[in-house]
């Protein structure tokens, strides 16, 4: 027969080695509690801690390139030690400021420690507005007209920006070919916006060849091949017409004379040419011995187009140069209060025209 005590410790041993169990089951949940808050509170702090600050200040200069990415700009202010942390916790700053893509390119003056708030209203801040200045340029002007101009409006002196200009250094094919003198003709007639300070002459020069490809890009310019031309001479020639023309009208008629000339190797006889290179200088007129002149420009002694535009074409004298009238005109003189011309096609006729009309 079984010893009933036996018995009973039997019965009663599992019960106890439950309960041991359930202890041990509370002593470890009870131990993850107090390990995953000690955790959480040292990871709250070390939050709050990545937004505050502290420490010497330093002055940084700081540069946020164009289209870079939120993590990169956090990474990069905190390895020249502006804010304390990057990485996730840098990450989930940025994201809870909902700032991130405001963050503007360009470069900030900041200093070594400093929370990410203060960083942030200084790198999303709009910077204010650049002082402008409206610069005119008529069509017609020539490059010293355009220095002039640029003088006045922007104070940058004339001879620099003539020097500048005529360095060789700008181009724009197929109009204007690389190593070409000057840009004379290729600073497109307009009216342009630049800061009032800190503008230079090649800013201008740059702006201006820049305005002349976008606005000639839609003309006609597989005519020039048929006309027997380059793009460069179309500006010579177009030049030509917008110191001749008065009227609208008149533009392809004085291309159809020129062109019609040039077949016949004619001179031009266009003294327009010879006032851009004056012998004298500053009268704006042209005595019997100018008009002697051995000058590249006097196209009533050489043949052939003059070396370089002579002014600043309108796209009115663009298109006509490259769309002349068709006839066989050779003479025009002025005849009009209007400033229109009379066109011929003999010399016997011109002549008439010039007595009636200039009497």
């Amino acid at each position: 027969m079984s010893n009933p005590e036996s018995s009973i410790q039997d019965v009663a041993a599992p019960g106890r080695h439950r309960r041991r169990r359930a202890n041990w089951g509370l002593r470890i949940g009870i131990a993850f509690v107090l390990v995953t808050g000690l955790t959480v509170a040292a990871g709250t702090r070390y939050y709050s801690w990545c937004q505050g600050s502290g420490g010497a200040q330093t002055a940084v200069s700081f540069t946020v390139p164009q289209g870079a990415a939120g993590d990169d700009v956090m990474t990069a202010l905190h390895e020249q030690g502006v804010i304390r942390c990057s990485g996730i916790v840098g990450r989930a700053l940025l994201h809870r400021s909902g700032k991130a893509s405001e963050i503007r390119a360009g470069t900030y003056d900041l200093t070594t420690n400093m929370t990410l708030d203060a960083v942030l209203a200084v790198l999303t801040k709009a910077p204010p507005p650049v002082p402008t200045v409206r610069l005119t340029i008529p069509e017609g002007y020539r490059l010293t007209q355009i220095a002039d101009r640029v003088q006045q409006v922007l104070g940058i002196p004339a001879k620099k920006f003539l020097a500048t200009a005529n360095s060789g250094a700008y181009s724009l094919p197929p109009y204007l070919p690389q190593g070409t003198a000057t840009p004379e003709g290729f600073l497109f007639p307009q009216t342009y916006q630049f800061a009032k300070k800190q503008t230079s002459a090649d800013d201008v020069i740059s702006r201006l060849v820049q305005e002349f490809g976008t606005e000639v890009a839609s003309e006609p310019w597989q005519n020039a091949e048929k006309l027997g031309v380059t793009p460069y001479d179309v500006i010579v020639i177009a030049s030509m017409i917008e110191r001749e023309a008065k009227v609208d009208g008149d533009r392809p008629l004085i291309a159809a004379v020129i062109y019609n000339r040039l077949k016949l190797n004619m001179t031009l006889g266009i003294d327009a040419t010879l006032l851009y290179d004056d012998p004298t200088p500053g009268d704006g007129e042209l005595s019997a011995s100018d008009l002697l002149s051995n000058s590249p420009y006097n196209t009533r002694v050489h043949t052939g187009l003059p070396p370089t535009p002579i002014a600043s074409p309108g796209l009115k004298s663009i298109d006509a140069a490259l769309n002349p009238a068709n006839v066989d005109y050779l003479y025009y003189v002025l005849c009009g209060a209007d400033g229109s011309h009379k066109f011929s096609s003999d010399y016997g006729t011109f002549l008439q025209d010039k007595a009636r009309c200039l009497g």
